[in-house]
């Protein structure tokens, strides 16, 4: 074989390993642009994996305050129903029990001055046998009325003798005894009553100065 063919040969391999380097490194260049894709890839779903469990956890932890909060408020409407509810059954307790204790209140009070005429027919002094029957007949009616009417609760406030106080006593005038005590009450105009601890009418008293 002749000098210049085979420099031709040699020349004809040189490229042709040329272009095979080229080839593996243009492959080698493509590879890894294809691997750093994949990677970019792979870290941009990673990152948006993180980014969406980020977004629901904080979705799921601001659905959590918003329920504890409205349960609170159920809880504070609940509180505040039943203490409503209790008032309310407490004070239909205490008006039933007051309807019960004060129930004659009414007939007592327009009974007041029934009696009192009974008391001023009673202080009349009788002298005939027929007057004295008919005396001891307004006598028995009285009694009775007055057991009656204690019965249901009805009681004669205590006045002469006693301190003068505002709550079951009413003042007409003042008087001055000095063997009794400033604010004793010394005579009784009119008689007071209570039922139980109500007072349905004030005694009239005269008062020492």
């Amino acid at each position: 074989m002749s000098e210049t063919a085979e420099n031709k040969n040699k020349q004809e391999e040189t490229i042709e390993k040329e272009e095979q380097i080229e080839k593996a490194e243009n492959a080698t260049i493509e590879e890894a642009s294809v691997n750093d894709e994949a990677a970019n890839n792979e870290e941009a779903d990673k990152s948006a994996e993180e980014s969406s469990e980020e977004v629901s956890v904080d979705a799921y932890k601001a659905k959590i305050a918003e329920l504890e909060a409205k349960l609170a408020e159920e809880e504070n409407r609940y509180l505040r129903l039943r203490a409503d509810f209790e008032n309310l059954r407490r004070r239909s307790q205490l008006d039933l029990q007051a309807a019960e204790k004060y129930r004659a209140q009414s007939l007592l009070t327009d009974l007041l001055p029934v009696i009192d005429n009974f008391e001023r027919a009673l202080q009349v002094k009788v002298a005939s046998e027929d007057a004295n029957s008919l005396y001891k007949g307004i006598e028995m009616v009285y009694n009775a009325l007055i057991e009656a009417a204690k019965k249901e609760g009805l009681e004669v406030i205590p006045a002469v003798g006693q301190p003068f106080d505002p709550n079951v006593h009413q003042a007409i005038m003042q008087e001055s005894d000095p063997e009794k005590e400033s604010g004793i009450v010394l005579k009784e105009l009119q008689k007071g009553y209570k039922l139980k601890d109500r007072v349905l009418r004030p005694s009239m008293v005269s008062v020492n100065e």
